[in-house]
């Protein structure tokens, strides 16, 4: 598999935080994103290697926050910001990745995406309560993309947990049968992605 397709090619990190009554505490520590946050930092630098203009980012808790053209120097910064932030009432998953994928389309009508096409890391604590309604915004991306290498959606989880595994499995596994015209998800327990794994974790979103 070559690295060809990760070069011209937009990337977009998307961080969203669970509401904190839907932590089962016993399972996942209150300071999981600051454990998780030196493979977050890690990803998100080894996607700004090949996005060399910037990556956009954007952060879900209670509200939607956007930065764009973000550079490797930035992202820790924009990290520990994000992990300073409550835990959203309710959550918001599907309608922070409707955005992302409304914006990427909006840029593909006006002739403003690269070649390659664009790669989306969701990275999320927990099943989120509207799974339809993420299911639902893939398998419509699926139907707009001219072919399977256009579009990689990457679902990066934080600490184990068996529901949110088993739905995030459903998404790699199963999204045909929910009607999807290509498979464009991969998902990964973020901690198991070694830094010398990025570029693989990567591929796998486009080839998988």
């Amino acid at each position: 598999m070559s690295e060809a397709l990760l070069k011209n090619r937009d990337y977009t990190l998307i961080l969203a935080k669970s509401p904190l009554e839907n932590m089962p505490r016993s399972i996942l520590p209150p300071d999981r994103w600051q454990a998780a946050s030196d493979a977050m930092v890690a990803l998100a630098a080894k996607c700004s290697e090949f996005d060399p203009d910037g990556i956009t980012v954007y952060l879900m808790s209670d509200s939607v926050q956007k930065f764009e053209q973000v550079k490797a120097s930035q992202i820790a910064t924009i990290f520990q910001d994000f992990q300073a932030t409550e835990p959203p009432k309710t959550s918001h998953l599907a309608a922070v990745l409707q955005v992302a994928l409304d914006n990427y389309f909006e840029r593909k009508a006006a002739g403003q995406t690269k070649e390659n096409g664009e790669i989306m890391i969701v990275v999320t604590d927990k099943e989120p309560a509207e799974r339809q309604a993420v299911v639902k915004a893939i398998v419509q991306a699926t139907k707009k993309i001219d072919r399977n290498e256009e579009l990689g959606i990457g679902l990066a989880q934080i600490g184990e947990h068996s529901m949110t595994e088993g739905f995030f499995k459903a998404l790699d596994e199963d999204l045909d049968r929910a009607g999807a015209r290509f498979d464009i998800v991969d998902t990964k327990i973020l901690d198991t992605i070694h830094i010398d794994c990025l570029t693989q974790f990567l591929l796998d979103m486009i080839y998988d």
